[in-house]
C-alpha cells in the first residue's frame, strides 16, 4: 500500500510515519536487551560479555544491511514522488536480485572469518566458546536478517511505515518466548538466545513475504524487473554504499572501543557490553528520525518539492535533540538502575557501567543531528558526505579518544564515555557547515534519482 508523503502538514506526515518505524526499532532492539536481560538472570559475567559482545557484531551487520537498502527507500520515494510506478518496479526487483547475492556472500564471508574476529576483538578468554557459539548461529542467520530489512525497506520506501511493524511485534513475541527456553530450562547459554533471534527474524521473513505476494501495491513487478539493469543499481548503489559504510565505520569504532574494554578485563567488558545494548535503545529515536527524514524528503524531492524536504529536516532535529536531552537528564541519576537490570548480582560491573552511561547518554542527542542530515543528503543522492563526516569523526575522535581515556583514566570510565558524543559533535558541524555552505547559494543538494 503506497503513501503520499507529499501531501498535508510535513510535521504530521514525520509523525505518522516515524512512530510505527520507531516502534519497529524498539521491537528489533527488544530481541537484543530481551536476550541479555534473560540470560543474566541464569548466567553470570562470562556469558553476558557474550551476548553482549556477540550481539554489538550483528548489530553491526544490521546497521551495515540498513544503510545499503537506503538506497532501496530513496529509490522508491523518488519512483513514488515522480509518479513513476515502472520506476518503482524496476528497483524492488532489483533490491531483490542485489540482496539475494549479497546474503549469501555474506553469510559465507562471516562463517570463514570467525575465528579472527572473535581475535580482533580481544574476547576475554572467560568468554571465548560462547561468543564463538552465539556468532556461528547469528553468521547462518544472517541471510533472513538481510531480507526482513530489505522487505521493511522497499516498504518503507512506498511510505508505509505500518506493515513492518506488525510483524515484528510476531517475531519479538517469539523471541521472548524462546529466549525463556532455551536459556532457561534447556541452559543453552550464549547459543539459545542467538538461536531464538534467528528464527524469531525468519517467522517475521515469512510473514513479510506473505504480505507482499497478497497486497495491492497499486503495480505489477514482472520477471524482468529482476534483471540487473545498471542505471536502477548504480542509484541503489550510489546512496546504499556510502550510508552502509558509514554505518560500518561507526559501528567498528564501538567495536575498537569494545576491544580496548575487554583488555581492561571482564567486568569492564560486561559493563561496556550492557551500556551498548542500552545505547542502542536510545537511539532508537535518532535513527528513526534519519530514515523517516529520507523516506519522507526523497518522495518530497522526487516530487520537486524540496521546501518541504527542509521542514522535515528542521522537525526531525528538534525531535532527535528534545529526546536526546530528556534522556540524558533521565540517567545521570537512573544509570545504575538501568544497570542492575542486566546484572543485579554483578556490583562491579553496575558501578562501571553507571559511571560509562552519564558520559556515553550524550551522544544521543548529539548524533541526533548528524543523523537527520544524513537521511536529508541521503534524500538527495549525496549520502557520500555522510561517509567522509562519519569516517573523520572515527578515525580523528571517537577511536583515539576512547584510547587515550583508557590510558589516562584507568580506575574510570566516565571520561571513555565522551569518546562517542565528541565524535558526534565533530560530525554534526560538518553536516551543519555544509548544510549553510549549500543554502547561501541556493544549491540543491542534488538531483533525484528516478529520472
Amino acid at each position: 500500500m503506497k503513501t503520499d508523503l507529499t501531501q498535508g502538514s510535513m510535521l504530521k506526515n514525520l509523525i505518522r510515519f516515524s512512530l510505527p518505524y520507531l516502534l519497529s526499532c524498539f521491537l528489533q532492539t527488544f530481541y537484543g536487551l530481551a536476550d541479555l536481560f534473560i540470560t543474566g538472570q541464569f548466567n553470570g559475567a562470562g556469558t553476558i560479555t557474550a551476548v553482549s559482545v556477540g550481539s554489538q557484531i550483528t548489530h553491526m551487520l544490521t546497521v551495515i544491511i540498513v544503510g545499503l537498502a537506503m538506497g532501496t527507500t530513496v529509490m522508491i520515494g523518488h519512483g513514488v514522488g515522480a509518479r513513476k510506478k515502472e520506476k518503482v518496479a524496476k528497483a524492488i526487483g532489483n533490491t531483490v536480485t542485489l540482496f539475494l547475492i549479497f546474503g549469501v556472500l555474506l553469510m559465507l564471508l562471516l562463517i570463514a572469518g570467525l575465528s579472527g574476529i572473535i581475535a580482533a576483538i580481544s574476547t576475554p578468554a572467560e568468554a571465548v566458546g560462547q561468543t564463538r557459539d552465539y556468532l556461528l548461529v547469528c553468521f547462518l542467520g544472517v541471510p533472513f536478517i538481510t531480507a526482513y530489512n530489505v522487505i521493511s525497506s522497499i516498504f518503507r520506501g512506498m511510505g508505509d511505515s505500518k506493515t513492518p511493524m506488525y510483524f515484528v511485534a510476531v517475531a519479538g513475541v517469539i523471541n521472548v518466548i524462546l529466549d525463556y527456553i532455551f536459556i532457561g530450562p534447556f541452559s543453552m547459554g550464549a547459543m539459545g538466545a542467538a538461536l531464538a533471534t534467528v528464527i524469531a527474524q525468519g517467522c517475521s521473513v515469512g510473514l513479510e513475504l506473505i504480505a507482499m505476494l497478497r497486497m495491492k501495491l497499486g503495480f505489477s513487478v514482472c520477471l524482468q524487473d529482476f534483471l540487473p539493469e545498471k542505471e536502477t543499481m548504480s542509484g541503489i548503489l550510489r546512496v546504499g554504499i556510502p550510508i552502509a559504510a558509514q554505518d560500518g565505520f561507526i559501528q567498528v569504532s564501538f567495536l575498537v572501543i569494545t576491544a580496548i574494554a575487554n583488555g581492561r578485563g571482564v567486568d569492564v567488558a560486561a559493563a561496556v557490553g550492557i551500556v551498548e545494548k542500552l545505547i542502542c535503545f536510545f537511539f532508537l529515536v535518532p535513527s528513526a528520525m534519519l530514515s523517516s527524514v529520507s523516506a519522507i524528503a526523497s518522495q518530497n524531492a522526487g516530487a520537486g518539492q524540496h521546501e518541504q524536504s527542509r521542514k522535515i529536516l528542521r522537525y526531525g532535529i528538534c525531535i532527535s535533540v528534545g529526546f536526546g536531552l530528556t534522556v540524558a537528564l533521565f540517567c545521570q541519576f537512573g544509570a545504575e538502575a538501568l544497570l542492575g537490570l542486566f546484572a543485579r548480582e554483578e556490583p562491579e560491573v553496575i558501578r562501571l557501567g553507571g559511571q560509562y552511561l552519564r558520559a556515553y547518554i550524550f551522544d544521543c542527542a548529539i548524533a541526533g543531528v548528524h543523523f537527520c542530515f544524513s537521511g536529508y543528503f541521503c534524500a538527495y543522492g549525496k549520502a557520500i558526505l555522510s561517509f567522509v563526516h562519519n569516517l573523520l569523526s572515527s578515525l580523528l575522535i571517537r577511536i583515539p579518544g576512547a584510547y587515550l581515556a583508557s590510558r589516562f583514566f584507568p580506575d574510570t570510565l566516565y571520561p571513555m564515555g565522551w569518546a562517542a558524543p565528541a565524535g558526534s559533535l565533530f560530525s554534526a558541524l560538518i553536516c551543519l557547515a555544509f548544510y549553510i555552505w549549500m543554502r547561501r547559494r541556493e544549491i540543491c543538494v542534488g538531483l533525484p534519482l528516478a529520472k
